[in-house]
């Protein structure tokens, strides 16, 4: 509906609409990518994953571009799952598997430009899928549930790179 809504007020490319959020907000995204993903080009989920029982009952309609951002040491959603929530790597091998990607990520771990912060970030690309998408996972070493880049630490907060960057670069490859 806000879809909808949004796009009958406002003159918006429909073929590029997307989702990030962080902690409820990336559960939000991986919801819309299971259940709306003929309307959703990509993802972007920071410190967020899925609870079980919607991940049991996860059917895309296409493959959808994922980008996942979290911290090994995120308290609040941990990086390994809970009795609630799927752990992160069984999540992007999923997105991986469902998009017909590389299953061999290309790697890469980013320059500590801010050791203070007491974290690193390491970057997996796993290309190829389907229609040209990818799934990308920033695994923060160290880090918990905050958002990379941001101007508050609220936990801690990876600083060798922005998030908000990252996902509109990732964003911006992507249409319906």
């Amino acid at each position: 509906a806000l879809i909808d809504t949004v796009s009958a007020r406002y003159n918006i490319d429909t073929t590029r609409i997307y989702c990030t959020g962080m902690s409820n907000g990336g559960f939000m995204s991986y919801h819309l990518a299971c259940f709306l993903g003929n309307r959703i080009a990509a993802i972007a989920s920071v410190t967020g994953t899925m609870a079980h029982f919607y991940f049991g009952t996860c059917t895309p309609p296409k493959p959808t571009p994922v980008m996942q951002i979290h911290g090994t040491l995120d308290a609040t959603v941990p990086y390994i799952g809970n009795l609630a929530f799927v752990p992160v790597d069984t999540l992007v091998k999923f997105w991986v598997n469902f998009n017909n990607c590389s299953p061999t990520p290309i790697y890469n771990l980013l320059p500590d430009i801010a050791p203070a912060d007491g974290c690193v970030a390491e970057h997996f690309v796993y290309p190829s899928g389907t229609n040209q998408s990818s799934v990308e996972l920033y695994k923060i070493i160290g880090g918990g549930h905050s958002w990379p880049g941001a101007p508050v630490n609220i936990n801690i907060t990876n600083m060798d790179f922005s998030a908000s960057k990252e996902i509109w670069r990732f964003f911006s490859q992507y249409k319906l």
